[in-house]
C-alpha cells in the first residue's frame, strides 16, 4: 500500500468545481494481487453545505484533481461519500487513477 498526503483537492460534478478546504487529505493505493484501487479519506472538511448537498442525494459520482504535498498530481473518476458528523468525506475510486502509472 502507498498513500499520500494531499496538498490540494478539487472535485467537479457536472458543471460544478469545489476546491476542498481541509485540515488533512491522504491518498491510499493498495495493489492485492493485481488488482489496484484507490482512495481518499479527507479530515476537517469546512464546507457543511457541500456535505450536506452529497449527504442528501443519490448523484455521488465525481471527478477530482488533486496535488501531493510533493507536487504530484493525479486525477480520476470517484465516488463522493460525504460525513458530516464528522467534517470528513472520502472518495472511493472508480477506474484508473491519472498520473500514477498504470494504476
Amino acid at each position: 500500500m502507498e498513500s499520500y498526503d494531499l496538498a490540494e483537492l478539487v472535485i467537479t460534478q457536472h458543471s460544478q468545481a469545489w476546491n476542498l478546504v481541509f485540515s488533512r487529505a491522504k491518498l491510499m493505493i493498495v495493489s492485492d494481487y493485481g488488482t489496484r484501487l484507490w482512495y481518499i479519506d479527507i479530515d476537517g472538511m469546512t464546507d457543511e453545505k457541500l456535505l450536506q448537498k452529497f449527504a442528501q442525494s443519490d448523484d455521488i459520482g465525481v471527478e477530482m484533481v488533486t496535488t501531493t504535498i510533493g507536487g504530484r498530481r493525479m486525477e480520476g473518476k470517484g465516488f463522493f461519500h460525504p460525513n458530516p458528523q464528522h467534517c470528513a468525506a472520502a472518495i472511493r475510486g472508480d477506474g484508473p487513477l491519472e498520473g500514477y502509472g498504470q494504476l
